[in-house]
């Protein structure tokens, strides 16, 4: 949290903390943030009537995908929280407020609905569980047979035309180069501004040993990367870039995702977060959707 404030990626106008004290114990906690145009993915203009450029008051920030109030575990706990958020919402004049990115069916959603918010659908994220696994050919073994094929025909193919890969610490590497990947990635999806150079590699450089860089190069040149999150039990494959025009028959992504099943693996966690979007490929290749809901109210 302190990286983000530092260097917000979106176009943050204010951050707010909110704790939840019984009896003078801190029984929850909730990050927010005011946005200057709540919507920069544009998912939420689909299912709720706005246009996108519109303030909004929202939990935590658009690069968190797993939204809930750490601490919380009773109704009330809750709603001290959004009723906390619509005063502060209304005292800055924005126009929204709520959670996005709420795991669909979880405690935190059901809550929010029993509060009269509404839970619109606006993206799914991935997940591997690897609890049970040693290696990440076993995660491979899990795919569909025509992942599994093209996982390993990816391989073979990457080898031959002399692809290197490595996992190193943001200070190791090219936050330029990386950051100019990732952006040029997500414009094809029409959300390059996703990645602001300056702040992405003030944010990256800023996270220290809770962030590591998975780097695939084509002889000299980068031609995949991920920018990968650590915490306790989870290996984050947050943020990638990848290059289409190689020289060989084959596909950066795919080794994106062994590499990251591997090092997850190597360093004792056990869930791979495989971040949002691109369905097609992550059903067939051995990640599991979990659906996401925004939960907003008008001011």
């Amino acid at each position: 949290m302190r990286a983000y404030e530092r260097f917000p990626l979106t176009d943050v106008e204010s951050f707010s903390y909110f704790v939840v004290r019984d009896q003078g114990r801190a029984v929850a906690v909730l990050p927010v943030s005011l946005l200057r145009g709540l919507d920069p993915l544009r998912q939420l203009r689909t299912c709720y009537p706005l246009s996108g450029e519109e303030r909004g008051l929202l939990s935590h920030v658009w690069h968190c995908y797993d939204a809930w109030v750490p601490g919380a575990s009773r109704p009330e706990h809750v709603a001290a929280v959004t009723g906390a958020m619509r005063e502060l919402a209304a005292e800055l004049g924005a126009a929204w407020y709520g959670f996005v990115n709420v795991p669909s069916g979880s405690w935190l959603g059901e809550t929010l609905m029993a509060e009269g918010f509404p839970a619109r659908h606006i993206e799914d994220r991935y997940q591997v569980d690897l609890r049970g696994m040693s290696h990440a050919d076993e995660f491979v073994a899990g795919a569909s047979p025509r992942g599994r094929k093209n996982y390993r025909r990816n391989g073979r193919r990457a080898a031959d035309a002399g692809v290197s890969i490595r996992v190193a610490p943001p200070s190791e590497t090219d936050l330029a180069e990386i950051t100019q990947l990732c952006a040029t990635t997500a414009d094809r999806h029409g959300t390059g501004s996703y990645y602001p150079a300056e702040l992405f590699t003030g944010f990256v450089t800023a996270l220290g040993d809770a962030a590591c860089v998975i780097e695939v190069r084509e002889g000299q040149r980068l031609v995949g990367v991920a920018v990968s999150l650590r915490e306790r039990t989870r290996f984050h494959a947050w943020a990638c870039g990848v290059d289409y025009e190689v020289g060989g028959n084959y596909s950066p992504y795919p080794l994106l995702y062994t590499t990251s099943v591997a090092q997850a693996l190597a360093e004792g966690r056990d869930t791979l977060e495989g971040g949002r979007g691109n369905h097609a490929f992550k059903l067939r290749h051995g990640l599991t959707p979990l659906a996401l809901d925004a939960c907003l109210l008008p001011v």
